[in-house]
């Protein structure tokens, strides 16, 4: 038997969307502290990056926030120019949280009581 599970990140997180632009913020919290480390350790820029290339990012940087158990993502360039500028039906990019919160992760077996959703087997 594995150590680990995978996960979709929002077993173990939620996110919050906001907008500025053609700039997107997501923040993504921790369920429970013991997986803010973990999250740190796989939720990176370049993970990120990856996981919105098909909206192709200018840039995208991580902003760290321990005594919350978050982060935060700043994507530039992904909405398409913005709410004023975009002829997609998100202009504000509300739903890009759903994309990043789907993102696998790996997490000790020993923490899968404290996932969100079903128990894992």
């Amino acid at each position: 038997m594995s150590l680990y599970i995978e996960v979709p990140l929002h077993r173990a997180a939620h996110g919050r969307t906001g907008d500025k632009g053609d700039r997107s913020n997501i923040s993504v919290i921790a369920w429970h502290p013991d997986f803010y480390p973990l999250l740190v350790g796989q939720i990176t820029p370049e993970t990120v990056a990856a996981q919105f290339a098909h909206r192709a990012p200018t840039q995208v940087q991580r902003f760290l926030l321990p005594k919350l158990h978050a982060m935060n993502f700043v994507l530039d360039g992904v909405l398409d120019g913005g709410v004023n500028d975009a002829l997609n039906l998100d202009t504000h990019g509300k739903a890009l949280s759903f994309l990043l919160l789907d993102l696998p992760i790996r997490v000790p077996r020993e923490l899968a009581g404290k996932l969100a959703g079903p128990e894992v087997p």
